[in-house]
């Protein structure tokens, strides 16, 4: 395996978010394979979201959500490290988790 990197966009707080093709890998085989060759869509989901809430569990874990039609969504996870950050995970969700909305404010 490689940390090759897939692309990396920075969102609309400022955060950088990196996707290595081993995490994509990582996604699309074990955690969601729905998302299989949606790589646009999540690159969407982080730099042009409808909204970004903050995990309740963890301040550094950010959720990106992307509408796709009426009660559907992409949402992109990605954490923060003291550098920038990384995808977690990415899938298509039915509703938007609770959290705190930190963007827009």
């Amino acid at each position: 395996m490689t940390d090759e990197l897939l692309f990396a966009v920075t969102t609309p707080i400022g955060l950088r978010v990196r996707v290595t093709r081993e995490r994509w890998e990582l996604i699309v085989t074990a955690k969601h394979p729905i998302m299989a060759g949606r790589e646009a869509d999540v690159k969407a989901a982080l730099e042009a979201p409808d909204e970004i809430r903050e995990s309740r569990s963890d301040r550094t874990v950010f959720m990106f959500y992307k509408g796709e039609r009426v009660k559907r969504w992409v949402c992109a996870v990605a954490k923060e490290t003291e550098t920038d950050g990384f995808l977690v995970t990415a899938y298509p969700t039915d509703a938007i988790k609770e959290g705190v909305r930190i963007w827009p404010k």
